[in-house]
């Protein structure tokens, strides 16, 4: 995949290896406005180390971007939690939720659409009614969800719970 604006764009399938990196990915989820965390106290919260403790467990999927030299640029992954343990943006246990990061230099560039496009898909292969997420007031990103069919199905706090159902599901 080539993209304008990036040069060589490279999307992979994520795995075990890819551990930590999810985590740098998470923190920069996390601290999408301004440091609020260190890796350290996020990974200590349950609520949050949950989106890459043990990664990948049965049914998790994900999706890497790479430059042409192999630098990672930005992830997207989706898990299913149980109704005791739910995500910030979980909707129920059959829906798995997504997180997605870019690094910081390369934001706005078209990284985080190719990795939204490619899990859409890589759900949808897997047969998944559909994603869910949760988007804090004032992301950016927040536009990219709604741009792909993303639509708000409850609030908690200052983050709206975003979710995209997939036809006949």
């Amino acid at each position: 995949m080539t993209d304008t604006r990036l040069g060589p764009l490279r999307l992979r399938p994520a795995h075990e290896r890819d551990a930590p990196f999810l985590e740098r990915m998470l923190l920069e989820a996390f601290n999408w406005d301004r440091p609020r965390f260190a890796l350290a106290e996020l990974l200590a919260l349950p609520r949050a180390a949950h989106y890459v403790s043990g990664w990948p467990r049965a049914g998790d999927f994900g999706v890497v971007a790479e430059d042409a030299r192999g630098r990672g640029l930005g992830a997207a992954w989706a898990r299913h939690f149980p109704a005791d343990d739910p995500g910030y943006g979980q909707v129920s246990p059959t829906l798995p939720e997504l997180t997605l990061a870019v690094v910081p230099g390369e934001r706005g560039r078209g990284v985080g659409g190719a990795l939204l496009d490619a899990l859409v898909l890589a759900a949808q292969e897997a047969g998944c009614p559909g994603l869910s997420l949760s988007v804090e007031d004032g992301n950016r990103a927040r536009g990219l969800y709604e741009r792909r069919g993303f639509v708000p199905v409850g609030r908690e706090g200052d983050a709206d719970t975003l979710a995209l159902r997939f036809g006949g599901r």
